[in-house]
């Protein structure tokens, strides 16, 4: 078994069986209200280089966590890419995947796909790829090769060894992609063949780098033809973009489309840096899931979120038509009937940043490119929200800016907006999530939160009887 191997089981699977689907259908005729409707970001907080895989009708969304990574992985869990319940796995974290030769790089990049009864998980850590596998999507997780990595950091500096891939061919041969550059120039592309032990190559990788590739290559197959997408720009500005080529076999060579890139910055939307895809199928339409940058963009940052679009591949004209990136749309999902949250008579807050996308009003509203945040030097900021008549809460609901930190904060009610009781303290060691869940007891009119620190912001609060 070759050492330098890696098998990134890219979620790609998705993509692979992506793959094999049919050409999207147009929008015209389509009865939408039986649809389910996706807002974008769809994700609540900064998350880029989405992986998707389904199990049981529930999809299971990995993804690295913005700033640059953390040192462990993120995964988000949906039945319906609307509402999301975030997961820290066990594995990989950078901890315990570090070689001496790895470099500072976090947990980034992940890649999974289900072979048989099994998962398996392609991911960088420290600029080398690891290999994972477990009975479930969300493990426990374990490294294939022990305390081994699949592909070593390359000394040399001629690439850089991160965003594994995996492309599962019609004859159920499955193939590895993967490779980027250093400094945001000279990106290169490897692919290999899969041995059936999913963690080593049945051959030598071949470079297969197309036109004006840096990173982030998925393979999608369509009618017998080979669409290479990959990413190239630099990810911290609005440079980035998703670009494809076209080949007749897994290996090349690669003839870049006239029409590419076919997803790219969009000023005008307010939609800067879009890249490092995906691809998932739902019910016969294929969907791109891509990261672009938060709002209000900032060029030179990584705080980048998650959103999802149509991608059509027309077979007709070998071609992937042109993307545009959307701020919600119609997907093929059967719409379900979700619990809808008490509309607040009011909501206040202490005090909050002056920003056009920041306000606490925007915690009311299905729009993750929104927050509310306190002033800086506000150190004990809160929120209070009134109740209508005749509405009696049961629960809070609460989306705060990163789902894996601990922030420290008392729940209060109230009947009267003056004598308060607290019903929930959370002292920032044990209680994190998204969405943080809270019983409400005692039918109040009156829920205030109140934080020990200026450092929060949330996405979301909502309120149900």
């Amino acid at each position: 078994m070759k050492k330098v191997l890696f098998l990134k089981i890219t979620f790609l699977l998705a993509v692979s069986l992506l793959v094999g689907c049919a050409t999207q259908s147009s929008k015209e005729g389509i009865n939408n209200e039986s649809r389910t409707l996706v807002h974008n970001p769809v994700l609540p907080g900064y998350f880029a280089d989405p992986s998707v895989v389904e199990l049981d009708g529930v999809y299971y969304m990995y993804v690295t966590s913005d700033p640059w990574g953390t040192n462990f992985l993120a995964c988000w869990t949906s039945d319906d890419f609307v509402n999301w319940e975030f997961h820290a796995l066990n594995w990989p974290t950078k901890e315990a995947c570090t070689t001496p030769f790895s470099s500072d790089s976090q947990v980034w990049a992940p890649s999974v796909i289900k072979r048989g009864n099994e998962y398996y998980m392609y991911v960088s850590v420290g600029s080398e790829i690891w290999c994972g596998k477990s009975s479930h999507p969300l493990g426990p997780w374990e490294n294939m090769l022990d305390d081994d990595v699949m592909i070593p950091y390359d000394t040399t500096k001629y690439y850089h060894v991160i965003d594994a891939e995996v492309f599962v061919d019609d004859d159920d041969k499955y193939y590895l992609y993967w490779g980027s550059g250093w400094n945001w120039i000279n990106g290169h592309c490897y692919v290999a063949e899969l041995a059936d032990d999913m963690c080593s190559f049945k051959d030598e990788p071949v470079e297969v780098t197309p036109a004006n590739y840096f990173e982030a290559p998925l393979m999608v197959k369509k009618d017998g033809v080979y669409y290479l997408t990959y990413s190239d720009g630099i990810t911290m500005d609005d440079t980035y973009k998703v670009r494809y080529a076209v080949g007749d076999n897994p290996y090349g060579p690669f003839t870049e489309a006239e029409n590419s890139p076919v997803l790219a910055a969009r000023p005008e939307k307010q939609v800067y840096g879009p890249g490092h895809h995906t691809v998932v199928e739902l019910g016969g339409e294929l969907y791109i899931l891509y990261h672009k940058h938060r709002l209000p963009y900032v060029e030179g940052t990584a705080y980048r979120q998650t959103c999802m679009d149509l991608m059509v591949v027309n077979t007709e004209k070998k071609i992937i038509e042109t993307i545009e990136p959307t701020d919600s749309l119609y997907i093929n999902l059967p719409a379900k009937e979700v619990k809808q949250p008490i509309t607040l008579k009011e909501i206040i807050a202490g005090s909050e940043t002056i920003s056009r996308y920041e306000g606490v009003k925007y915690t009311q509203e299905d729009n993750y490119q929104t927050i509310w945040r306190p002033m800086p030097d506000d150190v004990t900021p809160w929120i209070q929200m009134t109740l209508p008549e005749g509405k009696n809460a049961k629960s809070l609901a609460i989306r705060f800016e990163y789902p894996w930190k601990e922030y420290p904060f008392d729940c209060e009610v109230s009947a009267d907006g003056e004598a308060w009781t607290v019903i929930y303290q959370n002292k920032g060691e044990e209680m994190a999530g998204s969405p943080l869940t809270i019983s409400i007891p005692n039918n109040p009119r009156y829920i205030r939160l109140a934080f020990k620190t200026p450092d929060v912001a949330i996405w979301r609060i909502a309120v149900y009887e």
